[in-house]
């Protein structure tokens, strides 16, 4: 079996992800054998307080643009990358982001496969970006793109272009839409429920759970019957804090998301989309 080369720079990258050390995240690597997603979950079950994996970690630097139709039905949200912040501050490059997500919107995009064969002009957005590359001399590219279609879409862009959110509804409700786009942007929840959480997840999170327990004193010799039992039970916190409606509402950490949303009116959230840069 091969050994992966564990080089400076894999370190450095694990280091500014997760906040841990730099020998703690040498080893880490050293025994996935250089796989970042599974050396953030060997910093985890070491008891490192580490933030949890997340998909929106596609771009450095660029920007990204959040928007929804005349009628509020669907929602776009897009990341046109770059590598630089010099260019992705720069009011042209915005404009040029802006274009793009009107494209998507005007062109009633699905996919960013479909986004890339969208017209602007007589120009496809492939075409766009490969003149923006070689006018600025950077490579830059549309990295990530998201839809969502309700009843009512919410769309909110976080900070300088840095998160994009997309908030689905049962009902027209801008207000509460704009809120909860926003709490989803700040505390960057996995899912809107327990029930919506992907198997996947739940299953790490568990078996996180359960090797931490095995590592505390006070649970050896107990069977794994029990551990995983009281890993079960464990789970409650993980939902707690990263599912959306039982999140505290960032506004009134007096009641929950589910609390605030009944408050406006019996809304209720059927999907949402975050994209960050990163």
């Amino acid at each position: 079996m091969s050994t992966a080369t564990i080089t400076a720079q894999d370190i450095n990258k694990l280091r500014q992800a997760t906040g841990a050390g730099m020998m703690d995240c040498r080893k880490a690597l050293t025994e996935t054998n250089g796989d970042f997603e599974e050396a953030i979950d060997w910093l985890r079950k070491q008891g490192q307080k580490v933030a949890a994996k997340r998909s929106d970690r596609e771009a450095k630097e660029g920007v990204v643009i959040a928007k929804t139709t005349a009628d509020h039905k669907s929602g776009i949200v897009v990341c046109v990358a770059c590598e630089t912040d010099f260019v992705s501050k720069n009011a042209d490059f915005v404009a040029f982001g802006q274009s793009i997500a009107d494209a998507a919107v005007s062109n009633n995009v699905n996919s960013l496969e479909e986004l890339l064969t969208a017209k602007v002009g007589n120009l496809t957005v492939a075409q766009l970006v490969d003149e923006k590359l070689a006018a600025i001399g950077e490579k830059i590219g549309v990295t990530k793109f998201e839809r969502v279609n309700a009843d009512y879409v919410a769309s909110y862009i976080h900070g300088a272009y840095r998160i994009g959110v997309l908030v689905g509804l049962n009902k027209e409700a801008a207000d509460a839409g704009k809120d909860v786009a926003m709490q989803i942007a700040a505390l960057n929840p996995v899912a809107v429920d327990a029930a919506s959480v992907p198997a996947s997840v739940i299953a790490r999170e568990k078996d996180i759970i359960v090797e931490l327990m095995k590592q505390d004193p006070k649970m050896a010799g107990k069977p794994d019957e029990m551990i995983a039992k009281i890993a079960e039970g464990k789970m409650g916190a993980f939902f707690k804090e990263q599912t959306l409606t039982a999140q505290a509402f960032v506004k009134d950490g007096s009641k929950t998301v589910e609390q605030y949303l009944k408050d406006s009116g019996d809304v209720k959230v059927t999907e949402f989309k975050r994209v960050a840069l990163g």
